[in-house]
């Protein structure tokens, strides 16, 4: 019988985040072994987002190096990770049968929303990824479903992993000390955010640009909340796995849900 794993949404910060010395990058490299090792990964990041849902198909999926001006080391960096074109089938199947449209793209590899935690989360890169796509101008609702779509695979001994940011105005982000203390209006946001998850308050994350102090500030575009919501969906009972902050504007928050 396969182990029942939970679903897990990590703020990835910065693409930098794999080579800075911080809390954020300690917990990450922590994580796998509390995790243990899944069978395979669904990914779900804020990095890239399409109209329609789309899942990697790759058997062999490339790094995606989707960023620019940072140190060169970066770009250097490879996530070999095999794909599993078998499990995005299973995935697409899931989300139909939910009446949830969607296909494969046999051609798109990990952005750096999936490979740079996947980096310190499971440095061996030998457990098969499939990523998932997000889709913001179907709302706040959607992600929330499709989480509640793919929640079986974890009975398969799948982990659900969704990355995003719990607060991302790059605005306030560029010129701050990787240790900066956080900003007021983003750690207004990301209390709320922490009581919510644990509360289970579902319909209140749905509606958090409405509901949630200095939301439109904290995430002046929606992609990298949504994966939270996929992961909520998919998940249970939620918990707060991480806190923090990086260069001030950025919460770190982590949460896990089983």
């Amino acid at each position: 019988m396969s182990h029942t794993f939970p679903s897990v949404f990590v703020s990835h910060g910065s693409p930098s985040i794999v080579l800075e010395d911080c809390p954020t990058r300690d917990f990450l490299k922590s994580l796998g072994g509390e995790l243990g090792r899944p069978k395979a990964i669904v990914s779900v990041s804020a990095h890239w987002t399409t109209d329609t849902p789309r899942l990697t198909g790759h058997p062999h999926p490339p790094t995606i190096h989707d960023f620019g001006g940072f140190p060169e080391k970066l770009y250097q960096l490879r996530y070999p990770a095999p794909g599993a074109p078998a499990l995005a089938g299973s995935v697409l199947s899931l989300l139909r049968e939910a009446g949830i449209p969607g296909e494969i793209d046999p051609e798109r590899g990990l952005d750096h929303g999936a490979w740079a935690p996947l980096m310190l989360i499971y440095p061996d890169a030998d457990i098969p990824v499939v990523q998932l796509s997000v889709q913001p101008r179907l709302g706040a609702h959607h992600p929330l479903e499709m989480g509640e779509a793919l929640r079986p695979l974890r009975d398969e001994g799948i982990l659900i992993l969704a990355s995003g940011s719990a607060t991302h105005n790059l605005g306030d982000f560029f010129g701050r000390a990787l240790d900066a203390g956080p900003l007021p209006y983003a750690k207004e946001f990301a209390d709320w955010l922490k009581e919510a998850v644990v509360e289970g308050r579902a319909n209140d994350l749905v509606d958090y640009e409405r509901l949630a102090p200095h939301a439109r500030r904290n995430h002046p575009t929606p992609e990298h909340f949504l994966p939270l919501l996929v992961a909520m969906g998919a998940g249970g009972s939620g918990t707060v796995l991480h806190d923090g902050y990086t260069y001030g504007a950025l919460s770190m928050a982590a949460f896990k849900w089983e």
